[in-house]
């Protein structure tokens, strides 16, 4: 894919994975979005960043559950896949969000 075809697309992901984690999120929890950097804080202080790469075209996430990854899009699936295996950016998100608040999260 072109970069500007990288651009609009990972943007795009970002808003809607911020959109999805706000609605869920409780009174002690965060999330803020602003220059394509996307910051989830939960209320016990563990915090995620996920943000897009340009030159690598790629979204990068920091996670305080499996560390850092990256994830690049495949055209065939539709998704973000972690570059290393072990699934998509979306599924990764909700299990790893699931797991931290105790509440089911499904951010797809």
């Amino acid at each position: 894919m072109d970069a500007a075809e990288f651009e609009t697309l990972a943007e795009e992901t970002l808003e809607n994975l911020f959109d999805s984690v706000e609605d869920m999120l409780g009174l002690d929890e965060d999330a803020d979005f602003a220059h394509g950097i996307l910051n989830i804080e939960l209320g016990d202080g563990r915090k995620y960043v996920i943000n897009k790469n340009s030159a690598s075209q790629e979204i990068w996430v920091s996670s305080p559950v499996s560390g850092a990854s990256h994830y690049a899009f495949d055209a065939d699936s539709g998704d973000w896949l972690n570059t290393r295996g072990g699934g998509n950016l979306v599924e990764t998100l909700s299990t790893e969000l699931s797991r931290l608040t105790g509440n089911t999260v499904s951010l797809g």
